[in-house]
């Protein structure tokens, strides 16, 4: 081994999955140096991964709806080669305060370089594959000139620049005088894991007014949407002037690195935000970013696929493809993975991943609290060096 090229070592060693390669620390100095490197750390992620494309591994949580019953998270991994193969494992418990009746996560978000944000009660950051929890302080801010907030929507992402991930959090704004609804209004909150604290974002750095549209709708969960270090919510603007018509769909954009908001302009593909259902989603490995339209009325029979072929260029949206006449009782979108890949929820708790080039489809059985289930979110899993505990 000591005769072996160092950059034949690292080849080696990129390929063991992170719990197997952590071992390998301890076999001797030269390879606990190499490990802990933050170059092999950076390039353990990309160079790992890519060896893995042959098959699909997902991140499932599900927490039960009475708090006897434990969050459950679990890896699963299956081929098209070979869609009876489906191996699923228990990857890691959460730790016990996050069992409790008073702490559930709403959303999972990721990943970004392996690193995942659990909304919700508290606000947690994850690897799952060092099995690192990172729960994220209350924000010290508190509700001035009578303002108070009610509804939050969180992203993350990573600032290269400063090697950051940082959080942001858009809270709505209502009166506490009169218990009404700024409509338009938001205020925002910005974590920085390296700080470990929160600041607030300038007020007038968000393009105010502009609402910003939730998922509360069956059809659809939340993607994680993280592009070229921005995170995007679908917003619109209310449109005061009855003559032009309906309101205004924008993308907004939120900048880690600069920390900057932009809308992005997209095609009037809505006639209706009761019949229609929008799910923005990242495209071509993250180098852009799409949006998936369906019906919210019935189980989704068709839908189109919509991609900003330039990032940049906010006129560059097209009709990527449509689809029709899926054959599954489909309950939610649970997921888009690559450019044609969708991840389904569907009524008997299985998930279906489908390839609409190939038509290729997975199931996926998860386990089933049945009656007592009452969060369900499902990502792409990926394995990942990286440590929350800064300067480790």
């Amino acid at each position: 081994m000591e005769n072996l090229p160092h950059e034949l070592v690292s080849n080696i060693l990129s390929r063991l999955p992170s719990r197997e390669l952590l071992k390998n620390k301890l076999v001797c100095k030269t390879w606990y140096n190499l490990i802990t490197d933050s170059h092999f750390t950076n390039n353990y992620y990309s160079f790992h991964n890519q060896l893995q494309n042959q098959e699909e591994h997902l991140l499932v949580i599900r927490r039960p709806f009475i708090s006897s019953l434990k969050t459950t998270i679990s890896l699963h991994s299956s081929t098209f080669n070979d869609p009876k193969k489906n191996v699923c494992s228990s990857l890691l418990n959460p730790p016990e305060q996050y069992n409790s009746e008073h702490k559930y996560w709403s959303e999972i978000m990721g990943p970004c370089n392996g690193i995942y944000l659990l909304q919700g009660n508290p606000n947690v950051l994850m690897n799952a594959s060092l099995q690192q929890f990172k729960a994220l302080p209350e924000s010290h801010l508190t509700d001035s000139n009578g303002i108070y907030s009610l509804t939050d929507y969180a992203s993350f992402g990573f600032d290269p620049k400063t090697n950051d991930y940082k959080v942001i959090v858009l809270k709505d704004l209502w009166l506490k005088e009169t218990d009404e609804r700024q409509k338009g209004y938001w205020t925002g909150e910005l974590y920085s894991l390296n700080s470990n604290s929160w600041k607030k974002l300038d007020a007038e750095t968000l393009p105010l007014p502009i609402e910003i549209c939730g998922s509360s709708s069956s059809s659809s969960s939340r993607v994680y949407t993280y592009v070229n270090n921005c995170c995007h919510w679908w917003s619109f603007v209310n449109n005061h002037d009855e003559s032009q018509g309906m309101n205004q769909d924008f993308v907004l954009s939120f900048d880690i690195v600069n920390e900057v908001f932009r809308k992005i302009k997209v095609p009037r593909i809505c006639e209706s935000s009761q019949e229609t259902f929008v799910t923005l989603a990242p495209f071509e490995e993250s180098s852009t970013i799409g949006f998936i339209v369906n019906p919210i009325r019935g189980n989704v029979k068709h839908f189109d696929v919509w991609v900003m072929r330039d990032y940049w260029d906010e006129g560059s949206w097209i009709k990527q493809y449509s689809v029709g006449s899926i054959e599954l009782e489909i309950d939610r979108l649970m997921g888009f993975i690559g450019s044609n890949r969708f991840l389904w929820k569907c009524n008997d708790d299985e998930l279906v991943l489908h390839e609409h080039d190939s038509q290729k489809r997975r199931d996926i059985k998860v386990k089933d609290y049945g009656k007592y289930d009452d969060s369900f979110r499902a990502v792409v899993y990926k394995e990942s060096l990286v440590s929350l505990q800064r300067g480790k």
